[in-house]
């Protein structure tokens, strides 16, 4: 059930990344800077940043290549195998980020730093709102 949960949030956060910005998709190079300025809490030296930098842009290009895979495919996608290869692209991200950075770096990413990059919910849900406070 945690690994459901954590699959979905990954897609939320795949799909949400074109939400940003009135719904304008964002290159490649507008998230990996984004990434990296979320990223200055952990303090990286010049090499860390450059390979960092790099192992976002490969990402993110995956992702977009999935999603126009997806999208030329037409009709419903198979959520099963989308989310399978979403936790594929995240785990050969997290692999190659646990390479560059020190184990309390991967470790604040892990924990402080990609939560945070998750898109926020608004107050849908049928519990009365309460998204709206920020």
């Amino acid at each position: 059930m945690k690994k459901v949960i954590v699959l979905m949030i990954a897609v939320v956060l795949t799909g949400a990344t074109y939400a940003q910005g009135g719904g304008m998709r964002r290159t490649v190079e507008e998230r990996v800077k984004s990434v990296m300025e979320r990223l200055a809490p952990l303090s990286l030296d010049k090499d860390q940043t450059t390979k960092t930098d790099s192992v976002f842009t490969d990402f993110y290009k995956a992702q977009d290549k999935m999603r126009e895979e997806m999208m030329a495919g037409g009709g419903q996608p198979d959520r099963q195998a989308m989310m399978e290869k979403v936790q594929k692209m995240n785990g050969e991200r997290d692999e190659k980020l646990k390479k560059i950075f020190t184990d309390a770096q991967f470790k604040k990413f892990k924990d402080e730093i990609e939560p945070a990059m998750r898109p926020q919910r608004g107050g849908g849900g049928g519990n009365g709102g309460g998204g709206g406070q920020q």
